[in-house]
C-alpha cells in the first residue's frame, strides 16, 4: 500500500491530473501511515501521536458505549430476548444513524477541504460518531442529515474548521434538534421503542411529579440506581451506560487525551451544587432538588458529557487553572438547569455549551492574573 500511494501521489500534487482532490489523498495517506512532514530546525518533537491518532483513541474509547448501545436499544423493546438478539436488533436500528452521520459530515468536510485547498480535518472522526450517540434511537434519518449538517457547517466550518470552532460541533447538532424539533428529542417521552411503545426516561420520571421526591419517584417506576449505572434504561443512544462511559474515560485519562482537571472539576461542581439543592429541597415541591449527587451522575447525559463532550480540546479552556474553573462551572450549571428549570431536565448539554462560550474569557483572565503576578514578582 505504501508503494501504491507513493506511485500515485504525483497525480494529486500541484500540476497533477487530480490536483484538486489532494485533500482526499492526504486523508488516506496520513490515516494509514505517519505524517511525512518534518521540522527543518530545532527544537524537534518526536511523537507517534498526531491529530489523527489522537482522534482515533477517542473513537476507541467510545467503543464500550457504542457496543452497549446496540444491546440496550434492543433490550428496551423486549427485555426477555437473548443478549445476541437484542444486540442485533439494536445494531440494525443504530447503524443507519451512524452511517448517515459519517456520510453527511464527510461530504461537508471534503467539500470545504477542496474549496479551501487545505487538508481534511481529522476532528470529524470523533464528531461523526458523537452526533449519533447523543440522539434518541428512533430519530428520523432526515433529522440526522439536518442536524449533522448544522453542527459541521455552522458549528465548525464557518469558524475555519477543526481547531477554530468555539462550540463542540456534536453538541451544536443536538442543540439544533432540541430547539427545532423538541418533540423528537426531548419532553416527557423522548424514547419510543421500535414496536411503538413509549417509555419515559429517568430524568422525565424524576421531574414529572411536583411535591414528590426524585429518588422515590424513580423507585416507584421500577428504575434503580444500578439500572442507571449499568445503562438498562431509555435515553439517547450512547448516553445510558455510566459503566461503559467510565471504561472509555479510563483510556482517555491513561493516554492523556482528555484533561483530568476538566473531569474532576465537573464532578466537584456537580457534587457541590447538588448538596446545595438538597439543602433547600424542603422549601420547594420540585422533586429534582432532592436528587443526591450520585443520581445526577448516572442520569441523562451527565457522564457522557463529562467524559466525551466537555473535554473537547478545542472548545474547552486551555490553561490548567482555566480547566478547573471551566469544569466547576459546567458541573454547577448542569445541576442548576436540571433542578431549577423544569423545561430543561437534561441540563448537561446547555451547561457545556455555556462553558464553551465562557472558556476563552476564563483563559483570558487566568493569563492576565499570571502576568500581573509576574510583574509584581519582577518589580521587587
Amino acid at each position: 500500500m505504501r508503494k501504491f500511494l507513493a506511485r500515485v501521489k504525483p497525480q494529486f500534487e500541484e500540476g497533477g491530473k487530480y490536483e484538486k482532490y489532494y485533500p482526499l489523498f492526504e486523508m488516506v495517506d496520513t490515516f494509514a501511515f505517519s505524517i511525512g512532514t518534518l521540522t527543518p530546525r530545532a527544537p524537534h518533537v518526536r511523537d507517534a501521536i498526531d491529530l489523527k491518532r489522537a482522534m482515533s483513541v477517542v473513537v476507541i474509547a467510545l467503543i464500550p458505549a457504542i457496543m452497549f448501545s446496540f444491546f440496550n436499544v434492543g433490550y428496551q423493546e423486549d427485555p426477555t430476548r437473548s443478549i445476541l438478539i437484542n444486540f442485533l436488533v439494536g445494531f440494525k436500528q443504530v447503524m443507519p444513524i451512524i452511517i448517515v452521520s459519517y456520510a453527511v459530515g464527510g461530504f461537508w468536510e471534503v467539500l470545504f477541504a477542496i474549496t479551501r485547498k487545505h487538508d481534511i480535518n481529522e476532528g470529524f472522526l470523533v464528531t461523526g460518531i458523537l452526533v449519533p450517540l447523543v440522539m434518541p434511537p428512533t430519530v428520523p434519518l432526515w433529522m440526522v442529515v439536518i442536524a449533522t449538517s448544522f453542527g459541521i457547517v455552522i458549528g465548525k466550518e464557518i469558524f475555519g474548521g477543526t481547531g477554530y470552532n468555539i462550540f463542540n460541533p456534536a453538541l451544536v447538532a443536538r442543540a439544533f434538534l432540541f430547539f427545532a424539533y423538541p418533540a423528537a428529542i426531548s419532553g416527557d417521552q423522548v424514547w419510543t421503542t421500535i414496536d411503538g411503545v413509549s417509555k419515559a426516561t429517568p430524568l422525565a420520571i424524576a421531574a414529572g411529579t411536583p411535591g414528590g421526591q426524585g429518588v422515590e419517584l424513580l423507585h416507584q417506576s421500577g428504575v434503580s440506581f444500578w439500572d442507571m449505572f449499568i445503562g438498562l434504561i431509555p435515553g439517547s443512544i450512547g448516553e445510558t451506560s455510566t459503566l461503559a462511559i467510565a471504561l472509555g474515560a479510563i483510556l482517555l485519562l491513561i493516554t492523556r487525551i482528555a484533561s483530568w482537571r476538566v473531569m474532576l472539576g465537573i464532578l466537584l461542581g456537580m457534587i457541590g451544587m447538588a448538596l446545595i439543592t438538597n439543602g433547600i429541597a424542603g422549601a420547594s415541591d420540585n422533586p429534582m432538588l432532592s436528587l443526591p449527587p450520585h443520581y445526577h451522575l448516572v442520569m441523562g447525559g451527565f457522564a457522557f458529557g463529562l467524559v466525551f463532550m466537555a473535554t473537547d480540546p478545542v472548545s474547552c479552556a486551555q490553561t490548567d487553572t482555566g480547566r478547573w474553573i471551566y469544569g466547576l462551572l459546567i458541573g454547577m450549571l448542569s445541576v442548576v438547569i436540571r433542578s431549577l428549570n423544569p423545561a430543561f431536565p437534561e441540563g448537561m448539554m446547555l451547561a457545556i455549551l455555556l462553558g464553551n462560550a465562557f472558556a476563552p474569557l476564563i483563559d483570558y483572565f487566568v493569563l492576565r492574573a499570571h502576568i500581573k503576578r509576574r510583574k509584581k514578582r519582577y518589580a521587587q
